[in-house]
């Protein structure tokens, strides 16, 4: 029986793996999927962005019936938490989702395979030996054979040092998307996207949330005037926040912790039920054995990559979490979807200046380009609109006010350089700012743009026409 050789082997089917397998299949690649488990998602779809935002969709309507139901006219009895009616919700979109990216596997004759996969070199034909262990015989590895091979492993969580991983008190994002119980007193260390994620779906279920961030503020690499304002939103939601802070060590006892956390010269001791250590994801590069296959990485063990996503090992690839830069799942899929084009002779790019960021805390908040402190660093005249959510008629009826659009253009053409949006739904408003500056668009552009009434895009138009107005700001 002949040997079976792809075109292409991708390890990993997370969203930056499937999407390359579906668009290499799709331009005829005999192509196979490898990932450690029964269904393709990887770790966005298992236990980060999908379980994530559902859990934030419950929680967020669980706090509007205690809170605010009233104000719009609907008289509830106390409303009451069924946790496990919540996860249950949350893992039937995770099944759902994970078998949709399995039926489009299977239509695009990718064939997907379960196991822990490492790649085993080149043999003398120049063909890329893959080795899988599968959890059935974990010791006998199949071998495949492939002309490239796409790694797309992603990331983990990352363990701090004096506070390593139990899988129950001191827990990564995982562990904290499928808590059996609300924890009374839930301690998160790290104040960037997840941190603030996951601590706001436990604080609206009844959790008191302490958040320790070792930096002056939360969201460090987001526009100040935009994280300063998600900050007293959630303060006033009752979460709390220690800056120019660290935990120096936690002691567990009877299934609780404490925590003894430093800021300056105070020690302050804080007992919790759970610590979510949420302070990054770390590239899942130390398994496979890089440094011998010869491919390079950086000081912080990203692999480096040329402009077609090669490693340093000839017909070995790497795209998403492995690679530096943001890890983001959106970031991951265009990646994907660019690697598998040029694979086969396009010219397609990354556009990586106008890749989005998004926090979904409520506020959300969402960006993409420059902020004003990297225009004033870089020496760049501009200009800011701003329009505040609480001015916007669908806002109001929503009874969701907080928060703005801001918008800043370049002094002299008008062009977008940065859009920075807390408020309601501006995920889903991002996308616009995206186009306008993917195509070089100016205020103007979105200023000229009818945009319906009553709609919450109407805040991005009213920041664009406030730019216009205003003088010319230089740094």
């Amino acid at each position: 029986m002949p040997e079976e050789i792809y075109d292409l082997i991708v390890i990993g089917a997370g969203p930056g793996g499937y999407t390359a397998a579906l668009r290499a299949a799709q331009l005829g690649m005999k192509t196979a999927l490898v990932d450690r488990r029964a269904t393709p998602g990887g770790v966005c779809l298992h236990e980060g962005c999908i379980p994530s935002k559902a859990l934030l969709e419950s929680s967020e309507l669980y706090s509007l019936a205690r809170h605010q139901f009233s104000g719009h006219g609907i008289v509830l009895d106390k409303p009451a938490l069924d946790l496990t009616r919540m996860m249950a919700r949350k893992e039937d979109i995770v099944k759902k989702l994970g078998d949709g990216v399995a039926f489009l596997l299977k239509k695009n004759r990718i064939q997907y395979i379960q196991g822990s996969a490492k790649p085993a070199g080149a043999r003398k034909d120049g063909l890329q030996v893959v080795a899988v262990t599968s959890p059935e015989a974990p010791a006998i590895p199949r071998l495949i054979n492939g002309k490239k091979v796409l790694l797309a492993m992603g990331g983990r969580s990352v363990e701090l040092p004096g506070l390593p991983f139990d899988g129950a008190v001191i827990v990564g994002s995982r562990e904290a998307l499928s808590f059996p119980e609300v924890p009374q007193r839930l301690l998160v260390v790290g104040g960037g996207a997840i941190g603030l994620e996951l601590g706001s779906v436990w604080n609206r279920l009844g959790s008191r949330v302490t958040v320790v961030e070792e930096l002056p503020s939360i969201l460090p690499h987001a526009d100040r005037q935009t994280a300063d304002a998600l900050y007293k939103t959630l303060t006033k939601q009752g979460i709390r926040f220690l800056f120019q802070a660290r935990i120096e060590s936690a002691e567990i006892r009877d299934g609780k912790a404490m925590a003894y956390v430093a800021s300056g010269e105070k020690v302050e001791k804080l007992e919790c039920d759970r610590i979510l250590v949420a302070t990054g994801r770390t590239p899942e590069t130390d398994g496979p054995g890089f440094s011998e296959l010869g491919i390079r990485m950086d000081d912080n063990g990203r692999l480096l990559v040329d402009e077609n996503f090669q490693t340093s090992a000839p017909g070995i690839y790497a795209i998403g979490d492995l690679l530096p830069g943001p890890l983001l799942a959106h970031r991951a899929m265009s990646e994907g979807t660019v690697f598998a084009e040029r694979l086969a002779g396009q010219a397609s790019l990354v556009e990586y200046q106008f890749i989005p960021l998004v926090t979904y805390t409520r506020p959300e908040v969402a960006s993409v380009g420059k902020t004003e402190e990297q225009l004033k660093e870089e020496d760049i005249r501009y200009s800011v609109g701003r329009f505040p959510f609480s001015a916007n008629g669908r806002a109001r009826c929503l009874g969701d006010t907080d928060g703005f659009a801001k918008i800043l253009s370049h002094g002299q053409t008008g062009r977008v350089l940065g859009v920075h949006l807390i408020g309601p739904r501006v995920s889903e408003l991002i996308s616009e700012a995206v186009t306008v500056m993917a195509y070089g668009g100016s205020v103007e552009d979105i200023a000229l743009t009818p945009h319906p009434h009553p709609t919450l895009s109407e805040a991005l138009r009213e920041s664009a026409l406030d730019a216009m107005t205003k003088n010319t700001r230089f740094a």
